[in-house]
């Protein structure tokens, strides 16, 4: 199986992930993956309904957004993947959501405070805001590297939008919008009984270390 055959059949069942996390509604939502070695990456088809999705409805892109592969039209997404795909070239893989609680922090426009272990773990700080942008070109993108340059941070609220995560592959970046939805849930819900305060710069730091280097099955 080639690489590109391999990515568009972890790309459906990737998809039917956020489905079953509840991350998505409808055909909201994307992910798309780099193809090793290659300036391409596969993603989603533009406004198929999840159950709809197989391996030969995904769509290969060059970096510049262009459809190199496939029948269907990509998401209106792809200007956005592909930039992040050019301007971070570590990146192999990004999701976009508009999950409920974490989407209601970028609607109120706040970044989420890192007050639990786990954010620490594996955001190593706040997830932050990202600026507001349109829909259809790169301007998503731009706001998108700005923001997550230099930050430890997969995930980034877009402003009235919804969440965009990046990894290194795309089942990373599904984890990430999985958790990136769970602490926003958590974080509303302790705003709800009282002020939260955030952990301590050295606090986060010692967490997103073990986690990084020592949790897991990895090399001790």
């Amino acid at each position: 199986m080639t690489p590109i055959a391999r990515l568009r059949e972890d790309l459906v069942a990737l998809h039917a992930e956020l489905a079953a996390n509840g991350l998505v509604a409808w055909t909201s939502g994307n992910i798309s993956a780099r193809v090793p070695g290659e300036d391409f990456f596969v993603i989603k088809p533009s406004g198929l309904r999840y159950s709809e999705l197989s391996a030969e409805s995904m769509v290969v892109c060059a970096l510049d957004g262009s459809v190199v592969e496939g029948s269907l039209k990509p998401s209106s997404d792809t200007a956005t993947h592909a930039y992040v795909y050019r301007e971070m070239p570590n990146v192999g893989g990004v999701v976009h959501t508009h999950s409920t609680y974490a989407t209601a922090w970028a609607a109120a426009g706040e970044a989420i405070p890192c007050v639990l272990t786990a954010m620490g773990d594996e955001f190593g700080g706040e997830i932050p805001l990202g600026p507001f942008a349109l829909i259809g070109d790169e301007e998503i993108g731009r706001g998108i590297v700005s923001t997550l340059r230099g930050h430890r941070s997969p995930a980034v609220l877009m402003r009235s939008h919804g969440v965009f995560t990046i990894g290194a592959t795309a089942i990373e970046a599904v984890k990430a919008a999985v958790m990136c939805e769970d602490v926003a849930r958590t974080v509303h819900l302790a705003r709800q009984l009282g002020p939260v305060t955030p952990l301590s710069t050295e606090d986060i730091d010692r967490l997103h270390d073990r986690y990084t280097h020592h949790y897991g099955q990895g090399p001790s």
